[in-house]
């Protein structure tokens, strides 16, 4: 049975990734259940592709989806994203009452194993061993504080950026090259700090790739909306 490649939308951030099945009934809107380095997570399915696209010569490397979800796999992620929830309100009140300099991301529980990630940013190094006991006392498994970067933050949370269209980082970007001011001065660009960063207030990722193909075209006077669909447009870490 051959496989065939779809689009899933992985629910607990948002992410688009290609996987492969051999199931035939698939359509768009099913749920399926994939593996990631949780241990497992459940996707949406948002789009299936015909049989030219098996032809793709990596398609080897394209994971498989684990199985479709069926109505337990559904109500298990639906208990967890409410744990995880309850998790992030608990760790958020017990940052503000041990006044704690960090901005708290997001919660993320492991489905193989007793252990949760928060992931969090600061403008430096922290010393959070209470709040760990805090945690690890009120949710009887391992935890895991994780700092990352505006950049990271960025890409995690998602967001739209001043093309219209969704971040780059959230939809495709794997890794961030190195960025400069330079970049932006040989593509002509107004140096005005709000016209060349992002939402992170870094320099926009986009300076580095479209360096090598010519640089931005602007079209004046254009009257078309500008946006991203993510349901129909599939064609189309942190760096400090």
């Amino acid at each position: 049975m051959v496989s065939r490649v779809i689009t899933v939308q992985v629910e607990a951030n948002k992410d688009l990734l290609h996987f492969k099945s051999k199931e035939e009934n698939i359509r768009p809107n099913d749920y399926v259940i994939i593996k990631s380095i949780c241990g497992e997570e459940l996707g949406r399915v948002i789009k299936f592709f015909g049989d030219i696209f098996n032809e793709i010569k990596n398609i080897s490397a394209i994971p498989e989806i684990l199985r479709v979800a069926t109505q337990k796999d559904l109500d298990n992620f639906e208990k967890k994203r409410m744990d995880e929830k309850e998790a992030y309100d608990f760790c958020l009140k017990k940052i503000k009452e041990r006044e704690i300099p960090i901005k708290l991301i997001r919660v993320t529980f492991f489905t193989s194993e007793r252990k949760a990630i928060f992931y969090f940013s600061s403008e430096g190094r922290i010393d959070f061993r209470d709040l760990v006991k805090d945690l690890a006392k009120r949710f009887k498994m391992r935890i895991e504080m994780r700092q990352i970067g505006i950049r990271d933050e960025a890409k995690m949370i998602g967001g739209i950026g001043i093309c219209g269209r969704q971040l780059c980082c959230k939809t495709f970007l794997n890794s961030i090259e190195p960025i400069t001011l330079q970049m932006a001065k040989r593509q002509n660009l107004n140096m005005n700090p709000l016209k060349i960063s992002g939402q992170c207030g870094r320099l926009m990722c986009c300076l580095s790739y479209e360096e090598d193909h010519g640089g931005r075209i602007f079209i004046e006077d254009q009257d078309e909306l500008v946006g991203y669909n993510e349901e129909e447009d599939l064609e189309e870490s942190d760096q400090e």
